[in-house]
This record gives C-alpha cells, structure tokens and sequence, in this order.
C-alpha cells in the first residue's frame, strides 16, 4: 500500500534548531504553501494535493495533504482545520494509525513517542512502521497544535531507505512554517 495513506485525515474515531539542512538526494526542494492557512514547507517536488473531510465529533473537519512520492518513499505535511489542541496529541497520532489501517489494511505502529516544542507550539515526534508479508516500511512523523489547525509533517517508506527518510524529514521540518 502506498507510504503515503499515513498522510489522510484523522477518522472520526526543545524547540528544533537547524544550524545546517541534512544532506539528501540531488532533487529541486519546492517550497509549497497551504493557501488557506499561509503554512509553508520545502518538498522534494512538486507536490500532489489531497483534500478530504472526516467528522470528528459530529463537527467538520477539512484536511489537506500535501504529498511527493520520492524512490525512497513518501514525504509530506497535512492540515487538518481544527485547533491544534483540541485533544490530546497522542489520541490525534493515535487517529492517523487507525486512519491508516483503514486505508491500508496494514497495521501501523508508532515508537520512540517524545513530547518536543516546534517554534514554540507543542508538538509530538515518533518514528513509524508498518510490516506486511511482503514489506517493512518505516518513517517519521510530527504533530505540531495551532491555534487553528493540527499540523502533520510525515516521511515513510521502504526500510531500506531510513536514512534517507530521516534526512528528507530533517529538511522538511527544517523548511517549515507556521504563520
């Protein structure tokens, strides 16, 4: 199943320092911008746009995912229209693992779980993976609370291809921006 489910919206059901951008493959970086909420981030191309609305709490949710499918995997960040802290973010990392299975079938699983700060907003860092019979996928992800949107950024794929996972995450943080 494609990397990239883990980018859907959630089923209803220290700050970072970057004194360097993390080396990564020879691609054109676009910087992508969210028009309704001004956030902005580099992605390795151009980017495939998804919108989708789940109803979380019998209220409207509007998503938008911003995706590029690399050889190494999916990278990507997601806007949820929803205040950041309106639940906890461990029940929203925990709603994008069952979106995904949803999606996928496949099971997703999250570790290494750590509270951190993003520019000053809470947020949620945990590394991801999934394993089916014929693969093992692994990835990284970040929920960052807004005043009026969760923030999702998100690197998955191949095992095989960590590092360069990691490193496209790096830079994507490394890239974004909150207004």
């Amino acid at each position: 199943m494609p990397a990239s489910a883990a980018l859907a919206a959630p089923s209803a059901a220290a700050p970072l320092h970057v004194t360097a951008l993390p080396a990564t493959p020879a691609v054109d970086w676009v910087e992508t911008t969210d028009p309704p909420s001004g956030i902005t981030a580099e992605l390795p191309g151009k980017a495939t746009v998804r919108q989708a609305t789940a109803s979380i709490d019998g209220k409207p949710v509007n998503t938008r995912a911003y995706i590029v499918e690399t050889p190494d995997g999916a990278v990507g960040f997601a806007i949820h229209d929803m205040p950041g802290d309106r639940y906890p973010l461990e029940d929203n990392l925990q709603r994008i693992r069952e979106s995904y299975m949803v999606n996928t079938v496949e099971p997703l699983n999250s570790s290494n779980v750590r509270k951190v700060t993003f520019d000053g907003r809470p947020a949620l860092d945990a590394r991801l993976t999934s394993e089916t019979e014929d693969e093992t996928l692994t990835g990284f992800i970040r929920l960052i609370e807004d005043d009026e949107h969760l923030v999702q950024a998100l690197a998955l794929g191949p095992a095989a291809n960590e590092k360069a996972l990691k490193a496209m995450h790096e830079r994507l943080l490394a890239s974004l921006r909150i207004p």
